[in-house]
């Protein structure tokens, strides 16, 4: 009898030992993330903290925090510190400037053997930069214009494979996470940030996110030639009550719906991997404390399933600087319970330690832990860094700084440069007078200028980093003009030689031309605060200066944001928006004044007139009322949208498909592009805005709706359709839900018009 039963307890422990391989195998099927799951299942509270703590590389180098050693260096103590005694998950930054190519794989192969070698989990690291307009913290890297400036090509094709570039490039040093893009719209022209967004439009800026996130992150993140997309920065951060950086936003909720939140939601839906969150408060609770925003809004309504990291020391600062915990330890309750997944700590092991007391506590439970471990795991394993944690080991890069990336960093400076004036035609320059051109401004001759801020260092300014092989504005117009241009620096971003400026004057008839190179110094985050958009007081004296010359200007603006140039506006013939343009900007910018390339660009922004008048383009109808009771008070510099070619545009008149349509009817709204020159090849963005005539909600002027990127030869033409549905007309209205009203709605496509009239079901 015994030995019966032992028989059958053995038999009972064969047939569980087979059922419960087929239980592992269907439910390997059912979960193909099932590997994550039970290494998460071995990992104790100290692991798992680990893998939420994001290290500034700093820590791990030779040498003290922000003061690093030169040649940089990895502490060999502090490394295996951190990833085996601290369980460190994930690394980031750069120790001050950017790296050549051998050494980021030389010190990411340090990293990754560490983690993958040498620690009991075998975990590899997951390393994070900022690669903002390129590989800009690697020295040979293709630093292409800036976000805004990409976002003037209204190209998404182009600035996707800007993007792929990026991501490419960002591989090959072994990194493999990308903190971009960003999503904010740029709705306050103060904030120091606006160039890194594509613009103040929902539907533009969307599309333009979408496009990057393709490019970095492609079909499969894990390609070798792929890195993850970060979303920055949710939600609401952009438009500040007071324009400085990290300083409170106020919003509605239903604002935040209609304006804020769609490229996020978009984004998701593309399939970004990452989300940044934003360093403020809004409406006077720090997001990163916000469960509301965090987790019933990203989580439980968006559905987002990737990884939420923090900004440089966000936990730090719900004690520090919005007061709302009274310790650290609070803090770092407060943000994990909202919903944060990975602290960038980034200085110290704080975040790590209180939370593992935390969650010995009970305060924390280590469920929760696992949430955010598990979609951290998720992501390595999507980025591939389990099977091989270093592609440049496998993989060859052959194209880092390459010909083919210059080219396409020129094509895209060349789309992007928007001709923004041109009184008498006075650009292209004209054919040799025999007279010279005299070129002048402190853009003129600055590749810092041209390249703005993450430009091998975090603000940009240090020249030190510069690619000696690419051409300033001068260097590039000596190219172009040899000894017909005469380059005389007359004023700083600051301070103007009058002396130097009475003696030119005096020289007025040498002179044909004269352009003056504007800017102001690269900067971002708080740094790149200012107090008001008035370009600097002694670069408009030079222009006022110049005037006096009577000869020609043409003035080219170098920015972070749209600076203030009202006074200055009318005593100049032509105004070019370079925006910063990156590398090949100075090239760019000679071929768009030479003619060699017919200029295309579009302002995604509104150029304000004054300094307080920031009025963007799809305003409200009261904000049209003037101080006489005339509909005249929108008065920009130039219209988002706005920017002008060489060649002669003319469009037909628009053709509907029908005159309205009711419930999920779509209608198709054509319009003919015509270019009437004779010898000149046009690129020309068609851009189809719609108003709501009447809605519950006070309705926008117009909004942009769909656009389209033609490139018509001399003489050509090309029909244009664009397919609208009621999805396209509707807002948020009073129960925050998307609706879409019944009524007239006008359609304006350069300077024809039409209407139609929906009837909702």
């Amino acid at each position: 009898m015994k030995r019966g039963i032992k028989y059958l307890s053995a038999l009972a422990c064969i047939t569980l030992a087979v059922s419960s391989c087929v239980d592992q195998a269907v439910q390997a099927q059912q979960n193909p993330d099932q590997d994550i799951v039970d290494l998460i299942s071995r990992m104790s509270i100290e692991q798992k903290v680990g893998q939420m703590t994001q290290l500034n590389l700093d820590v791990i180098s030779v040498g003290e925090i922000y003061n690093l050693i030169e040649p940089h260096s990895l502490d060999e103590a502090k490394l295996k510190n951190a990833l085996i005694e601290k369980h460190v998950g994930s690394i980031l930054n750069v120790g001050g400037h950017a790296y050549p190519l051998d050494h980021w794989q030389e010190f990411m192969k340090q990293i990754q053997q560490v983690a993958t070698e040498e620690t009991s989990l075998k975990i590899p690291i997951l390393y994070g930069i900022d690669a903002i307009h390129g590989a800009n913290y690697l020295m040979e890297g293709t630093l292409f214009p800036q976000p805004l400036a990409q976002a003037a090509t209204w190209n998404p094709a182009q600035v996707e494979r800007c993007a792929a570039v990026t991501a490419y490039e960002t591989r090959a040093t072994g990194v493999p996470w990308n903190f971009s893009p960003v999503l904010d719209l740029a709705r306050q022209a103060l904030w120091s940030r606006v160039f890194e967004t594509y613009g103040e439009d929902v539907f533009l800026a969307k599309t333009m996110g979408n496009a990057v996130i393709r490019g970095y992150q492609g079909e499969d993140a894990s390609d070798p030639e792929k890195v993850s997309a970060c979303m920055k920065h949710f939600l609401g951060y952009s438009i500040p009550f007071t324009g400085k950086d990290r300083t409170p936003v106020y919003i509605h909720e239903r604002q935040l719906r209609e304006y804020f939140l769609p490229t996020f939601e978009a984004a998701i839906t593309q399939g970004a991997l990452s989300v940044m969150i934003n360093s403020g408060e809004l409406n006077g609770i720090p997001v990163h404390a916000d469960h509301a925003i965090l987790t019933e809004l990203l989580r439980n309504e968006l559905g987002f399933e990737g990884v939420a990291v923090t900004d440089w020391e966000d936990i730090m600062k719900l004690k520090d600087n919005h007061h709302v915990a009274a310790t650290l330890k609070d803090a770092v309750e407060m943000a994990v319970m909202a919903g944060i997944d990975m602290s960038m700590t980034p200085n110290d092991y704080s975040f790590t330690d209180l939370l593992i007391e935390l969650t010995h506590e009970g305060k924390v439970p280590e469920s929760r832990l696992d949430e955010s471990v598990f979609r951290i795991l998720k992501m390595k394993k999507r980025l591939g860094l389990f099977k091989t944690p270093l592609s440049f080991k496998v993989h060859e890069y052959p194209l880092v700084g390459s010909v083919q990336h210059d080219d396409l960093n020129y094509e895209t400076a060349c789309e992007a440069i928007t001709l923004l004036k041109n009184d008498n035609e006075r650009l292209p320059l004209k054919k040799k007078t025999g007279k010279k051109i005299l070129l002048t401004g402190p853009s003129a001759h600055s590749m810092v200028l041209l390249n703005g801020a993450w430009t091998r260092t975090w603000q940009g300014t240090d020249p030190k980093y510069n690619d000696e092989s690419k051409l300033t504005i001068l260097e590039a117009l000596n190219e172009r003009y040899g000894t017909d241009v005469v380059h005389v620096q007359l004023c700083t971003l600051d301070e103007l030689d009058a002396t130097k400026l009475k003696s030119i004057i005096a020289r007025k008839g040498e002179f044909s031309e004269i352009i003056i190179c504007l800017g102001e110094l690269p900067s971002t985050e708080i740094p790149g605060n200012i107090d008001d958009l008035w370009l600097e007081a002694a670069q408009r004296d030079l222009v006022k200066g110049l005037a006096s010359m009577q000869v020609p200007m043409t003035a080219i603006l170098v920015e972070n944001r749209p600076r203030v140039i009202s006074d200055i506006e009318p005593l100049l013939d032509a105004v070019i928006m370079a925006y910063q343009p990156g590398d090949e900007g100075g090239r760019a910018i000679t071929a768009v004044l030479s003619g060699d390339v017919n200029p295309s660009g579009k302002l995604p922004i509104t150029y304000p007139r004054y300094p307080n008048d920031l009025i963007t383009y799809d305003h409200k109808y009261t904000e049209r009322l003037n101080t006489d009771f005339s509909w005249t008070a929108f008065d920009p510099q130039w219209e988002f949208g706005h920017g002008m070619g060489y060649a002669k545009i003319a469009l037909e008149e628009i053709q509907l498909s029908k005159d309205s349509i009711q419930g999920s009817e779509n209608i198709t709204i054509t319009v003919t592009v015509n270019n009437l020159s004779v010898d000149i090849d046009q690129k020309e963005t068609v851009m189809l805005f719609i108003g709501d005539r009447v809605a519950s909600i006070t309705p926008p002027i117009k909004r942009l709706r769909a656009f389209k990127k033609l490139d018509l030869p001399p003489y050509g033409s090309e029909k244009v359709s664009f397919s609208i549905s009621a999805k396209d007309l509707a807002f948020v209205g009073t129960d925050l839900d998307w609706v879409t009203e019944s009524g007239w709605f006008d359609i304006s496509i350069g300077d024809k018009k039409a209407s139609f009239y929906y009837t909702a079901e």
